[in-house]
């Protein structure tokens, strides 16, 4: 943006130079270079009045003590440090991503909120320790479970007590939003997967090493369903007593507070705890 936003002569030479030095090592390949200078200018006079230094505005933000909302582009299990490595995004979509992505200082990060399925999903391959095959086509289904962008169907689980646990050290989660809490409202029976076992052995904490999933047995504890709609709830009060078991559990499972609750597609489907 700022090369393009910039002197737009020395943006031209610059592109001009590339397609040179592209053209060198294709040479099959064709481009029309003033078509291609002509779009490029006409971008940054349509781009100029919507692009910001966005480090100077968020900053003078935070001066002015506004409210500044980061959203995680991606799941924190895709972050390319501390994520399903190589099954990951390229780039850091944890907590750690808002001070090397934005220059946000990290003591002006007041609160972190974990947003989490009341049960696991993944798109295309990598591990998933808690994949179900039957009981996931149900949930895929309830849930919508598919792929924005691609329509691929998404893998689905029991929610893995291990894997968020792991999640919370790395960004430190202040509290819990749980969603999607609905889907679960027609299982008779509901699972936590809380520790991984290889060779009989427990594995303390998330493997680095993708290859230790492999053959793992996962430990469950299972809890009753509630087999009533929860769609129409507001408050935490009008949950059925096990779907308020199930979400206390999950808050004793990994020491950290649920704040509010999905049970549905509308923002009034929102359950606000404290």
């Amino acid at each position: 943006m700022a090369d393009l936003l910039g002197d737009f002569s020395l943006f031209e030479q610059r592109l001009r130079n590339l397609v040179d030095s592209h053209k060198r090592m294709f040479p099959e390949l064709q481009v029309n270079v003033e078509e291609e200078v002509s779009k490029y200018k006409d971008y940054a006079e349509k781009m100029q009045p919507l692009v910001a230094n966005t480090l100077a505005y968020i900053h003078k933000c935070l001066k002015e003590n506004k409210k500044v909302l980061v959203e995680g582009a991606n799941a924190a299990m895709l972050d390319i440090d501390f994520g399903t490595y190589p099954y990951v995004t390229p780039s850091n979509c944890s907590i750690g991503g808002v001070c090397t992505g934005l220059g946000i200082a990290p003591q002006y990060i007041v609160e972190v909120y974990g947003v989490v399925k009341a049960y696991t999903t993944r798109v295309g391959v990598g591990p998933f320790p808690t994949e179900l095959h039957d009981t996931g086509k149900l949930l895929q289904s309830r849930g919508g479970e598919y792929g924005v962008t691609t329509g691929r169907p998404r893998r689905c689980g029991w929610l893995d007590a291990v894997l968020l646990s792991h999640s919370n050290m790395v960004n430190g989660y202040t509290a819990i939003i749980l969603t999607k809490l609905d889907i679960l409202d027609e299982l008779e029976e509901i699972k936590i997967g809380v520790g991984y076992l290889k060779n009989g052995e427990k594995i303390e904490h998330f493997p680095a090493n993708m290859g230790e999933l492999e053959d793992i047995t996962v430990e469950y504890i299972t809890m009753p369903g509630w087999m009533q709609d929860t769609d129409q709830c507001r408050t935490y009060e009008e949950l059925p007593q096990n779907a308020r078991s199930y979400v206390e559990k999950i808050e004793e499972l990994i020491s950290v507070p649920m704040k509010w609750i999905g049970v549905g597609k509308s923002r009034a489907s929102m359950i606000t705890v404290f």
